[in-house]
């Protein structure tokens, strides 16, 4: 009898010890996709990426001057993470198509599935600007205080954060705020800083369409060849099609290297 009256008592005692535990919040993941092709020197949280590997919300995807990333969301999105960038990816619930990223410099190409869910949203922030999307094909680029928008297909939205302002636009003005509708073949750049010659609205030639699809691609020659290799090949050539058939946007060259921190904000290219 007292050897089951002590059974019982520690059999309480571990039942007591374990409610707090069980009272503690549970740190749950949060998918967001997996890396699909990368082209080594780049980085998911501070350690080497590799190919399948699963990425969760608030992850950091860091590349050097010879490293490249293609990421896929959940809800089928293509990001393409050039070389000498960083992107965090804050937000991303593929049924509720609720995605926020962030970068702070470097380029990259989204391929953004279509929003169909009611206040579904897809945005990408830069320190200058934040470009919003509903489904489309467009690149960013921040350097040297500077965001580049390039819509290849679609409409993105771009909006100017606190005292920046677009230097070059090829897009429209949404009436009744400051925000910027580009529409495919067009480009728009939010500066800092106002450059002397002020605002401008020009054309440019399609290589610079090309050039901000190359600097964000990974051929298939390059190593390891991305797990939806066709989807991203079809929206590849769709892009190339874009950049070759359209000579609208600005005249300004798009950025082809980052560097693993801005520039100074003295003396901004023109």
């Amino acid at each position: 009898m007292l050897l089951f009256k002590r059974s019982i008592a520690v059999i309480l005692c571990s039942l007591l010890t374990a409610v707090p535990a069980m009272a503690q919040p549970q740190t749950a993941n949060h998918p967001a996709g997996q890396i699909n092709a990368l082209i080594p020197a780049a980085t998911r949280n501070s350690k080497p990426a590799r190919v399948r590997e699963e990425l969760d919300w608030n992850d950091l995807l860091q590349t050097e001057h010879s490293g490249r990333v293609r990421a896929g969301l959940t809800d089928g999105s293509i990001l393409s993470l050039g070389s000498d960038s960083e992107l965090r990816i804050v937000q991303h619930d593929g049924a509720a198509q609720q995605t926020s990223l962030e970068m702070n410099f470097g380029k990259m190409r989204s391929q953004v599935e279509k929003i169909t869910q009611p206040g579904g949203k897809f945005e990408i922030k830069t320190p200058n600007a934040v470009i919003g999307v509903i489904g489309t094909d467009f690149y960013v680029g921040f350097e040297s205080n500077r965001t580049t928008v390039i819509c290849y297909k679609g409409q993105v939205s771009v909006t100017p954060l606190g005292n920046a302002a677009a230097t070059s636009n090829s897009g429209q003005a949404s009436g009744g705020s400051n925000a910027i509708a580009v529409g495919a073949g067009q480009m728009v750049v939010i500066a800092s800083e106002i450059p002397p010659s002020g605002f401008q609205t020009s054309s440019t030639p399609p290589d610079v369409l090309q050039t901000s699809i190359a600097s964000t691609d990974i051929p298939a020659s390059a190593g390891l060849t991305a797990l939806h290799h066709g989807h991203g090949l079809r929206w590849a050539l769709i892009g190339t099609a874009v950049a070759v058939g359209l000579g609208v946007g600005i005249g300004l060259a798009v950025t082809s290297g980052g560097g693993r921190k801005a520039p100074p904000t003295n003396n901004p290219a023109p």
